[in-house]
């Protein structure tokens, strides 16, 4: 019960012995710095001891970093008319977008402030689609958002049919012809409440097996590493591509209206 909550306002037990350390190297470094020439050439404000970052390296290249990287590469080689994200990170995915389009978001939490490119929508996708959302688009992401839908976690209702009744609802978002790009994790199949669902390989295939393609599949693997592009009519599939919470990332065109 502790932990939990300590970690949702961000403890984090790990980093207790790597804090004790960086302190000495904090009170070491500072003291240093006061007795060089020059260290009065600005006023002194107040002490912000950063104690867990000596080491560390300079970025977190995780499967976020490397499916937001990918996604956005193949919708700028696809090109479409009008594009449509679905909940994707709005400080990653989306900010990529951005750079070299216009993209239209919806999410059920607030947006905190304008971006230039984003039309923002905030819209519940686990109750009723609006008529003006049906096969609203030639192009629509989704990334790492469908495992949430019907947790709670985010204000939507419990539903533990969340992810599939949101999946029918943005695939009617599609028009026929058009390109879906979806990620979820992958791995042997379980519920992590009310963090997020972890989906079989060959679950996340299977829901594009009426009406739709599957043109692209990449996957983010335990260890972070991006493999693009995989088979997705491997024998691999039937074993997640070796992951246990990897990321399958995927396009597939709508084939039937």
């Amino acid at each position: 019960m502790i932990r939990p909550v300590l970690r949702a306002v961000g403890f984090n037990f790990r980093r207790i012995p790597a804090a004790f350390s960086g302190w000495q190297r904090f009170a070491r470094d500072r003291d240093e710095f006061l007795g060089m020439p020059g260290a009065d050439r600005l006023p002194r404000g107040r002490d912000l001891p950063m104690l867990a970052e000596f080491g560390e390296s300079s970025g977190d290249l995780g499967a976020y970093f490397f499916q937001d990287l990918e996604v956005a590469r193949w919708i700028l080689t696809d090109q479409p008319q009008r594009h449509v994200d679905v909940g994707s990170r709005l400080d990653g995915f989306i900010g990529h977008l951005a750079v070299f389009r216009e993209v239209d978001v919806l999410d059920i939490r607030p947006q905190p402030l304008p971006v230039p490119n984003v039309h923002f929508h905030q819209i519940d996708l686990t109750i009723e689609l609006p008529m003006e959302w049906t096969a609203c688009t030639d192009s629509l992401s989704c990334l790492h958002t469908i495992e949430h839908f019907g947790l709670g976690r985010y204000g939507d209702a419990v539903d533990p049919l969340g992810h599939l009744k949101g999946l029918e609802q943005l695939k009617r978002m599609v028009k026929p012809g058009g390109l879906f790009y979806l990620s979820t994790p992958i791995g042997p199949e379980r519920v992590e409440f009310n963090a997020h669902r972890i989906f079989a390989a060959s679950t996340v295939i299977e829901w594009f097996d009426d009406g739709w393609s599957i043109e692209r599949f990449a996957v983010v693997d335990d260890a972070s590493r991006l493999h693009s592009p995989v088979d997705w009519r491997s024998a691999e599939a039937a074993n997640h591509f070796g992951c246990q919470a990897g990321t399958g990332i995927l396009c597939a065109r709508r084939t039937l209206p």
